[in-house]
């Protein structure tokens, strides 16, 4: 028997060691089942019914995750995800009705750390959550000699998670920051789709899709950078992407 949906926002505190999530679904039943299905697994898990009442809820408590419709009522998962992001890095994971690729694109290209079509199994959404958790807790350990990449007019700072172009940082999500850094340490040299992959995710987590070349047009975005004349990352076809050497540029 599931609980109703008023003492499923009204919960008590989570205990120490818990992983928090917030759901933000008007599909009161599906927040049911995810909370049914992640509690056992050690989340305290809790939901907000509209894009308003999800924007405030995720933006006024400490939460480890937000899993986040696309479709929601007034305010639409896009608009919410854009609010949220102003102010917050929290890891969000999208749910999109159909998984059609539009949906997809938008979300990751807005600061999604990742998505899932609603059909989705329980494993997935618990691989995916798990690895979008991890990779915002735990950063790679910096070698010691590491200090700061330097790159013409782009400086990362690998221990602090920064990039900086032209004296301005960057506004990259985890997923970006990642994709920039191993780039960045193989310049000059291809990095395939599957390579990137395997750096920026946990070894355990299934490969569904090739959201990388999302992640990637969004980080080309935010360098300024165009595909067709690029500056810094040139896509080699078949292969992979590649951090422009000075002097193949």
């Amino acid at each position: 028997m599931t609980a109703p949906d008023n003492e499923l926002n009204n919960r008590p505190a989570a205990l120490q060691g818990k992983t928090r999530v917030l759901v933000i679904d008007d599909d009161r039943k599906l927040c049911r089942l995810i909370r049914d299905y992640l509690e056992p697994m050690g989340y305290e898990v809790s939901a907000a019914h509209s894009g308003t009442e999800g924007v405030e809820r995720a933006l006024g408590g400490a939460w480890d995750a937000v899993i986040l419709d696309v479709m929601l009522p007034a305010l639409d998962g896009f608009e919410a995800l854009k609010q949220i992001r102003r102010t917050s890095d929290v890891p969000v994971l999208m749910l999109t009705a159909r998984g059609e690729e539009a949906d997809r694109i938008v979300g990751l290209e807005m600061g999604a750390d990742d998505y899932l079509p609603k059909t989705f199994s329980t494993r997935e959404l618990l691989a995916r959550l798990r690895a979008v958790v991890r990779r915002s807790r735990s950063p790679r350990p910096i070698q010691a000699e590491e200090q700061e990449i330097v790159l013409g007019l782009l400086r990362i700072h690998p221990g602090a998670r920064v990039a900086v172009l032209c004296d301005q940082p960057l506004g990259l999500t985890p997923v970006e920051f990642d994709l920039l850094l191993c780039l960045a340490r193989a310049q000059g040299r291809v990095k395939t789709r599957q390579a990137l992959l395997d750096e920026i995710r946990d070894r355990d987590y299934e490969v569904f899709d090739r959201s990388v070349d999302v992640h990637i047009s969004a980080l080309r975005k935010k360098l300024g950078d165009d595909p067709k004349t690029p500056r810094f990352i040139r896509t080699v076809r078949s292969a992979g992407y590649m951090w422009i050497a000075p002097d193949d540029a």
